[in-house]
């Protein structure tokens, strides 16, 4: 995966471990800043203009308090996480909820949280979740979903792979994963079927932070560790050798952005907001500033019925 202008994610355990404690400052419900006051992004926003049409589709509410919140974990890159000054959110997840913004008209304010906090918090704490979420069944039943991206899930291993990590079997293995994610539930999964079969026993290392996840195989306390895929890339290429991509990347599936469970309005404003970014180009400039347009996708649904 070719990644451009990415930060460090850690030259060594010793680094890994500094930029999680930073991450990890940000994990609270905390405003992490818009393009007003934000560090230079890789995607300049500031082009995207207002559509009128697509601004009069928001709720009166969100209009009137003049911001779109947008709750994001930001410990995901290169979806979403803190940039170097410590504060400032950056990820192809922020330009695009930035965009937004413009095409409605409305300043964008990020508010970090923890992953398995953003669909219960969604319609009370801010209007949308934007934070590499899978859209699946179980989470349509909580929240509506415009889709927006694709992704697959890939495993990673140190360089070398010294514990001899096979995925057909990883029984016995040491499995880091993010808390709330479709790989934690997957990685639970594994580690049933290897305890009915009578097999050495997994050992699932769930974390609040992404980065802890990828972290931990750095450090030895993990064997492997499973995350979407645009995020493990981005881990591999940034530590220096340290990491390698296990196989290739699995089944690909849609992630969304989450809305109030029947917020229709804000639904569809989202739709065709996301919709207008697509069409007018500035979706895949996005992208392709973070090296992820493999992900792309030309059509933005509500809570679509093929999340594969």
């Amino acid at each position: 995966m070719s990644m451009r202008g990415l930060r460090r994610f850690a030259a060594v355990a010793v680094s890994a471990m500094m930029l999680v404690s930073t991450v990890a400052c940000g994990t609270t419900d905390e405003t992490a800043g818009d393009a007003g006051d934000a560090a230079k992004a890789n995607f300049d926003v500031s082009q995207v203009k207002k559509d009128d049409a697509i601004a009069a589709m928001v709720p009166e509410k969100i209009r009137e308090f003049g911001k779109l919140t947008v709750g994001m974990e930001l410990s995901y890159a290169p979806a979403e996480f803190v940039g170097d000054d410590g504060k400032t959110a950056e990820g192809y997840d922020v330009d695009l909820a930035k965009a937004l913004g413009k095409v409605f008209g409305l300043e964008t304010e990020i508010v970090s949280s923890t992953f398995d906090s953003i669909v219960p918090s969604v319609g009370s704490k801010y209007d949308l979740g934007i934070t590499a979420m899978t859209i699946t069944q179980e989470r349509m039943d909580a929240v509506d979903f415009v889709s927006y991206y694709k992704a697959g899930s890939m495993w990673a291993v140190k360089k070398g792979n010294p514990e001899h990590v096979d995925t057909s079997d990883l029984c016995g293995m040491k499995i880091a994963v993010q808390v709330g994610t479709t790989q934690e539930e997957e990685a639970n999964e594994i580690k049933q079927q290897c305890a009915a079969d009578g097999k050495k026993a997994v050992e699932v290392l769930p974390s609040k932070l992404q980065t802890d996840a990828a972290t931990a195989v750095v450090t030895g306390k993990a064997d492997v560790f499973y995350a979407d895929s645009p995020v493990a890339g981005y881990a591999i290429t940034q530590t220096d050798g340290q990491l390698e991509e296990l196989g290739s990347a699995e089944g690909e599936v849609k992630q969304g952005i989450a809305i109030k469970k029947g917020d229709t309005e804000l639904a569809k404003a989202v739709q065709a907001g996301m919709q207008h970014l697509m069409d007018d180009g500035t979706y895949m400039k996005v992208l392709e500033a973070w090296g992820v347009q493999s992900g792309a996708l030309d059509k933005a649904e509500i809570n679509p019925s093929d999340l594969d």
